[in-house]
């Protein structure tokens, strides 16, 4: 049973509130997480991103799915009692659990240690549960629902989950002269449009001090650029920010990836051609879905020397915007691409209906041997 939530929230968040399908989403989702991480590796393959790129992609994608791991875990019994609690998830524009649900994973973890010493231990409790059912001959289930509660604390202890915050991470490159190039990094579970976004920053640094050793500087980085990261904010209003606000960092090439929407008919309520694919596909279960995943790049064409103060000069990276989408005032990007992640037979569905607007759409069909096709 799927109900709509209480009145204080918006009305496309919908709460699950029925064991069979919260474990069905789930499910679902443990897919899908599974599934990117080897999309990552077939665009790897393909010579779109480079050992670093993928190393910071992994981390964040292999973070998501031990989000949804441990959510599971809390969720485990939605709907057998009324303390059990209930999944809230934006159902009309991405399909993942809304940015609320990430707060409250972020302070339970604050906690899992002073939880986990108060609660008994996973063994203790499964000998629990074998004595009522022996002598009681009856489903432990308030048991069965303490040790769930056991193990998301264990999970959120273990760590390294996608978080609301993900915090900016630099990593070294290469030095080019007297420039030290480096990979910024750094993820936010954006909170208007419920969805995981993840950001890759090049820069050249041109400080006396490399930038992630150099105490004044980094954490004014990584305060602005967490500042930033927000869905509505251009690539290029992002880097040109960066770039007016530090003179010695000099952002070449800037990249935001959209993980989502996620489109199923079983559970979503978007609209358009997508949602007739999937109905039209009547797939089995858990292969009822389409991930959408969007790519945006801005990279620096050139660079220009501007006065500063009374007799100096800055560097100031002059991007280079897409031709062919208004100039690039529209996305304020060099470069956005969308791709399809989606199991065999929604894809067939597609094929065959083949809707306007889809046909440029990069496709990448999963199964569950592991195998990722691609197509145009």
């Amino acid at each position: 049973m799927i109900v709509t939530a209480p009145s204080d929230l918006q009305a496309d968040h919908m709460k699950l509130e029925d064991t069979r399908v919260t474990r069905r989403y789930f499910g679902k989702f443990a897919k899908i997480t599974g599934y990117l991480t080897k999309v990552a590796a077939t665009m790897e393959a393909e010579g779109r991103f480079s050992r670093t790129d993928i190393e910071a992609l992994a981390r964040y994608l292999v973070g998501l799915n031990w989000t949804f791991t441990a959510l599971s875990h809390k969720y485990h019994f939605s709907g057998r009692f009324a303390h059990a609690g209930s999944l809230t998830f934006d159902r009309r524009e991405s399909g993942f659990p809304v940015y609320q649900e990430l707060l409250e994973m972020a302070n339970d973890a604050l906690q899992a240690e002073r939880h986990l010493a108060s609660q008994p231990s996973a063994e203790a409790l499964k000998d629990q549960m074998v004595r009522v059912i022996l002598s009681e001959q009856e489903i432990p289930t308030k048991l069965q629902y303490a040790l769930s509660q056991r193990l998301y604390y264990e999970e959120l202890l273990r760590g390294d989950q996608f978080w609301a915050r993900n915090d900016p991470q630099a990593v070294w490159i290469e030095n080019k002269g007297d420039r030290r190039l480096f990979q910024v990094h750094w993820a936010v579970y954006d909170s208007q449009v419920n969805l995981p976004t993840i950001y890759l920053m090049d820069l050249e640094d041109t400080g006396r001090t490399g930038l992630p050793k150099d105490e004044r500087r980094w954490p004014e980085v990584q305060a602005h650029l967490m500042a930033q990261s927000v869905a509505h904010l251009k690539l290029l209003t992002i880097a040109k920010g960066f770039d007016e606000d530090f003179g010695d960092l000099h952002p070449v090439r800037l990249r935001r990836f959209h993980i989502g929407p996620m489109y199923s008919h079983a559970f979503t309520r978007q609209t358009g051609p997508l949602r007739e694919v999937l109905e039209a596909a009547k797939a089995p279960v858990g292969e009822d879905w389409a991930l959408v995943w969007t790519e945006e790049e801005l990279v620096s064409d050139r660079v220009e020397h501007v006065k500063s103060g009374w007799f100096g000069t800055v560097e100031r990276q002059i991007f280079a915007l897409d031709p062919f989408e208004g100039g690039g005032t529209e996305t304020g990007a060099s470069r956005m691409e969308r791709s399809l992640i989606m199991p065999e037979r929604p894809y067939q569905a597609l094929a065959e209906r083949n809707p306007p607007g889809f046909r440029d759409v990069r496709k990448f069909v999963v199964s569950d041997s592991g195998r990722v096709l691609s197509y145009r």
